[in-house]
């Protein structure tokens, strides 16, 4: 079970059913029981199962779901994705909260399969960011690997990356690296962002192992690559679309990371229907 979410589960079902199902407990007895479906409405990468399932069992112990496909999965439109049986008012009580979890995290799983789709075989890795739902990041970041994309780190505390922001505030790369991999751990990488040739070259002359071109066009990547020249691993990052991957994918580029990814995937259609 992924960090954090129970958590996630408590606080989505304390908004949307903290003061319990009007509608469902003045129709429906407490016995009455149905079975349900959830479907997909449309071609869709698979993720979010753990959490839906985690959802109803929350509301009902004696909810029993049954996951007829697989986080990860590529379904077609009407493919049914769980089945769910037990009391009728827990399961509509849990059925909004828990496609929350289902729509957001397919939709971004389906986005991660259309960029990694758009660059296979061109020997690239396309990464998130930590552009993500606040308290959602371990859920999105799972939704990035299962629609075929990879993780860039998760947290501030996975590896050093000095950013503009820091080579301002320290004066100069030089300077920034320098203190850096003074407090580092003797395994961590230094990653620094460059937006220039000149940055390129201070990069490298201060002994970066990882460096990102930022906000580069393709022609001045290309010469960025070309000056660096296997010296350091090489992000490309800033103004990347899904329409123009494919010429920011110059071989030597190790990385691409994405924000898209995660902060501008749409929710993926899926749907309850009770089953009469």
């Amino acid at each position: 079970m992924l960090p954090g979410i129970e958590r996630l589960i408590e606080l989505a079902l304390d908004e949307d059913a903290g003061l319990g199902d009007l509608t469902s407990r003045a129709i429906f007895p407490p016995g009455h029981r149905s079975k349900a479906v959830v479907t997909a409405g449309e071609k869709l990468v698979v993720c979010g199962l753990e959490a839906a399932e985690r959802v109803f069992a929350r509301v009902d112990p004696a909810i029993r779901v049954r996951r007829v496909a697989h986080d990860g999965d590529q379904v077609k439109a009407g493919a049914v994705v769980l089945r769910v049986q037990g009391p009728t008012i827990g399961i509509l009580t849990a059925e909004r909260t828990a496609l929350n979890f289902l729509q957001r995290l397919s939709g971004i799983a389906t986005q991660a399969r259309r960029y990694a789709d758009r660059v296979a075989g061109l020997g690239v890795r396309i990464v998130d960011t930590r552009k993500t739902t606040p308290g959602w990041r371990a859920l999105e970041k799972q939704a990035v690997r299962c629609g075929g994309c990879f993780n860039h780190r998760s947290s501030l505390g996975e590896h050093i990356l000095i950013k503009d922001n820091h080579i301002a505030a320290a004066g100069s790369i030089a300077r920034a690296v320098k203190k850096a991999r003074s407090a580092a751990p003797h395994t961590a990488k230094i990653e620094v962002e460059a937006k220039t040739p000149s940055e390129v070259r201070a990069a490298l002359r201060a002994g970066a192992e990882v460096i990102l071109l930022d906000n580069m066009t393709p022609n001045q990547i290309r010469s960025a690559v070309a000056q660096i020249d296997g010296a350091a691993a090489v992000e490309v990052s800033g103004g990347v679309r899904f329409e123009t991957l494919r010429d920011y994918a110059i071989p030597g580029v190790d990385v691409i990371s994405v924000g898209a990814l995660t902060h501008s995937a749409s929710a993926a259609d899926l749907s309850l229907t009770i089953l009469k």
